[in-house]
This record gives structure tokens, sequence and C-alpha cells, in this order.
């Protein structure tokens, strides 16, 4: 018989369901009576925004939040708390998968709630469930995945390839990270095996699944020449030295400081422990993920889906230790992550106290403030004569401030906002008819933007009241004569991807 099959679990042990339920609804109840305390995140009102030019692919983005975005309102009303439903339940399903992927592991009961509640905990977790974000529904996806990689690698039933498949469907219509956890999945089962489920003909269906899902998104790409890769392109460019600078010191705060010892614990788990040697690949396709984003320059959040994995496989070690040296080191910890982590994700604090989590999590202080930002282009609105109003045009720089206005326009007499910024340039542009004066609205350091308008004044500023220092913080609101040239042949000059 296969080596590698006689190394795996013969069972598994009973699912924690009552305890870990118990714990997602702890976490329903939090994130949802938080929802609605700030506002809504910038890139929220782009999905808002999104969802009401439903299509198969954005600029920047395949359709899936847009639609969920566009199913919670129609759904459950108007709000930010009714829009981050989607996002609670995303996380509610994380704190499951993972419940899951500990029992793959091996874990009993006690290591499943443990590992569901500080995976619950963890810093990114907490945030990406807070509101929605492709992020969030990206965890999920990830874990998922992760959860039945893991099953095919114990079992060695090729079945597993298909499931397998259609959850990375369903993750490229929502991000296209999803392939870099393939690449260094599959890369990690070839190196360290076990190899035999890669030579099984379920693999191309799989494949195919995968490939049959994503397709409508992926035609909506190629027919409009792949915008998407020049987005990436951007923030490889303006970000990617930043990005590599603090991609390690991310992956150690990510989670919590203080949970470092488990993950790592957990990595040395997958890699040493004889009865997990089926899944040892989990262990090296972490560090071959964290290659793959340092190439790219991406972001140290992508790798936090692995990272939560090996949180997950630390766990038992941890409660080994626990009871040998007992628990009050380990709860210190667990109360100070609480702390620390809801005062940095969650909207815990009065806005005006948002400094230091802004240091942190600049995310947090996108929430505030765009109410604001609508009442003072309202007010520069009100400097246009009535009389050229209907040739007016309001323009943003960028897709928060068009989403704001968006949202918050109509209330203030205000028209459709346009931007060149992502996709809502394809929302564009005004029509040339629409030759009278410009409102603009630009962050305050962007005033290159106005060499494409003429007698160009402020005469407005942006305060959110709350002293938060945001990207629209002082804004400006700038009210120009007219177009140096007929909009249809300003667009592209106008459209910006990053």
């Amino acid at each position: 018989m296969d080596r590698e099959r006689d190394d795996a679990p013969r069972g598994l042990p009973r699912f924690a369901l009552g305890p870990v339920a118990g714990l997602a609804a702890v976490f329903t109840v939090v994130l949802t009576a938080l929802s609605g305390r700030y506002g809504y995140h910038r890139d929220e009102l782009y999905f808002l925004a999104a969802g009401d030019h439903l299509a198969w692919g954005y600029v920047d983005q395949p359709p899936l939040t847009p639609l969920l975005a566009r199913a919670a309102t129609a759904l459950f009303g108007d709000s930010t708390a009714t829009l981050r439903v989607p996002a609670t339940l995303a996380f509610v399903a994380v704190v499951f998968v993972v419940a899951l992927i500990a029992r793959e592991l091996g874990g009993d009961r006690r290591t499943q709630v443990l590992a569901a509640g500080l995976a619950g905990l963890g810093g990114q977790p907490l945030a990406v469930g807070h509101m929605v974000s492709t992020a969030g529904f990206d965890l999920l996806a990830w874990l998922v995945i992760c959860w039945l990689v893991l099953r095919l690698l114990r079992t060695g039933d090729g079945r597993w390839w298909l499931p397998i498949g259609l959850c990375v469907g369903v993750g490229l219509l929502n991000k296209y990270l999803v392939a870099l956890l393939v690449v260094a999945l599959l890369t990690a089962v070839l190196a360290v095996g076990p190899r035999r489920v890669l030579r099984s003909p379920w693999l191309l269906a799989g494949t195919a699944a995968a490939l049959a899902v994503a397709a409508p998104n992926l035609w909506w790409q190629a027919d409009h020449d792949w915008p998407q890769l020049t987005v990436a392109d951007g923030i490889s460019t303006d970000d990617g030295t930043e990005n590599r600078i603090l991609f390690v010191p991310e992956q150690l705060i990510y989670l919590s400081p203080l949970f470092v010892p488990v993950w790592v614990a957990g990595w040395l788990r997958l890699w040493r422990d004889p009865a997990l040697r089926w899944a040892r690949a989990t262990a090296v396709a972490y560090p071959l993920l964290c290659g793959l984003v340092l190439g790219l320059g991406g972001k140290g959040y992508y790798a936090v889906p692995l990272l939560v994995v090996l949180l997950v496989a630390g766990c038992e070690p941890v409660l080994a230790w626990t009871r040998r040296h007992g628990r009050t080191w380990p709860v210190v910890a667990v109360v100070l992550t609480i702390a620390v982590n809801a005062m940095v994700t969650l909207p815990v604090l009065p806005p005006s106290a948002l400094a230091v989590p802004m240091a942190l999590n600049k995310e947090q202080g996108e929430q505030v403030g765009w109410p604001a930002l609508a009442d003072a282009t309202a007010k520069g609105w009100s400097a246009i004569p009535e009389r050229e109003r209907a040739r007016a045009v309001v323009f943003t720089q960028n897709y928060g401030e068009a989403g704001a206005l968006d949202r918050y326009g109509a209330a203030r007499g205000l028209p459709r906002p346009y931007s060149g910024h992502m996709s809502y340039a394809d929302w564009g542009p005004p029509p040339d008819s629409a030759d009278g004066p410009v409102l603009l609205v630009r962050q305050e350091d962007a005033d290159g933007i106005e060499r494409y308008f003429t007698g160009c004044r402020r005469v407005a500023r942006v305060d959110n009241g709350h002293g938060v220092e945001n990207e629209e913080q002082g804004a400006a609101v700038v009210l120009c004569s007219g177009t140096t040239e007929p909009w249809s042949r300003l667009w592209p000059s106008l459209r910006h991807y990053y």
C-alpha cells in the first residue's frame, strides 16, 4: 500500500458544532452591533456604485463583491449596517471553516474551538469581517480551498478536485489573487507530496470547473484588454517597494504579535509531525506564497489566509503547552489581543480618537467624513448660478469621492457625479453638451488635475469635523468655468487606473 496513504489518520474527531456555533454567535452580535457606528468605507461606496452598474467585470475587480453589495441593499435596505450583512456572514463562515481545518488536522473539540476563536480574534480577519471588501470574501474562499485540499491530501480521493475547482472558480469571480494560492499549493505538493493526487484525472475536471465558473469574467477582461493587469501593475509600480519593506513586519502583526508563537509552532508541527506528513505541503506553501507576493510587490495581507492555516495547526501544541505550564500567559495574551485588535480594527473608539489606530490600520479613517464631503460639494454647487446648472458637471478625482456623492449627493440637490477613476471612467463621460461650469472635487495635493479645466478657484474645503487625517480631509472643492476640450476628447486623459 502507498506509504503516503498509510501516514494519514484513519478517522476524524467529532466536530464541535455547538461550541463553535456559540463562538460564531458572539462574533455575529459584536460585528452587527458595531457595523453602523462610523460610516461607509470608500471601497464600499464604490461597490454600491458598481452594484448599480452590474457587469461581468470591472476595471479593477471581478463581479462578485459588487453583486453581493447590490443584493444586501436590495434585501435588507440601504444603510451601512445592512450592507455589511454579507461581510458578517462571511466572517461567521470563516469561523466554522477554521474549526473544520483544525478537525482535518486531527484536532479534538477543544482544539477546534481554540482555533476558531484565535482566528476570529486575528486583526486582519476582524478588519475584513467588519466591512464589505474583496479581501473578506477572499479570506473565506482561500480557507475553504485549504480545507478541501487538506481533505484531498488526507484521503487521497481525487474526487475532491472537483469541489476545489468550483471554489477556485468562485474565488476568481471575487479576486484573481486566488491564483497565487493555487500556484503555491500545487508547487508545494509537487515538491513534498503526496504527489499521487496530481496524477488523478479529477484534477482536469477540477481545472475545467474553475475555468467554467470564472469564464464570463475572464471573457469580459479579455474583451476589455485586461484592465486588471494594468491596475495590478500600477499597484506594484507605486507601492511595490514599500510593500516589500513592510511585508515581514506585517506578517508578525496581521493576526497578532502575541499569536506569532502559535503559528510558528503550527508550521513546525506541519513540517515535523510524522502523523501529518500528508499535510506537509501546507507548511511549504506559506513561504512559497510569500515569495510570490514579494516578487510581485503585492500587499502583505495577501498571505494571511495561509497564515491562519498555520495558526490552526499550532493550536494543538499550544494546548499541550498549557497543560504543562498553566493557562495564565495564554489567557493574558488573548485578553491583550482582544483589546488591541478591537481598537485597531473595529469602530469602538470615537472618531476623534482614531489617530493611534490609524497608524496601524488607515482603513479606520476611511469610514469617516463622507457626508461632510457631500456637504462641501453642495456648498460649491450653490456658487453656480441656477441658469448654468443644467450644463454644469460635478467631477471627482477618485472613486471614493464619486461614490460618496452618488450616495449622499441627491439629498443635497447635487447631480450625478463623474470620475475618470477605475470603472467610473466606463460610466462616463459627461455629454459634450455639458459645456458649462465644472465643480471639481479633489484631494488637497492633487491640483495637477486642474490643467484640464479653465478659470478654476477654490470655493470650499472638506472638513470631516473629527480631525481624522484621512485621504479626503482638507480636500478641495474647486469651481472651474469649463473644460479645455469637449468631454469626449478630454476623457482619455482624465481616465486613470490607480
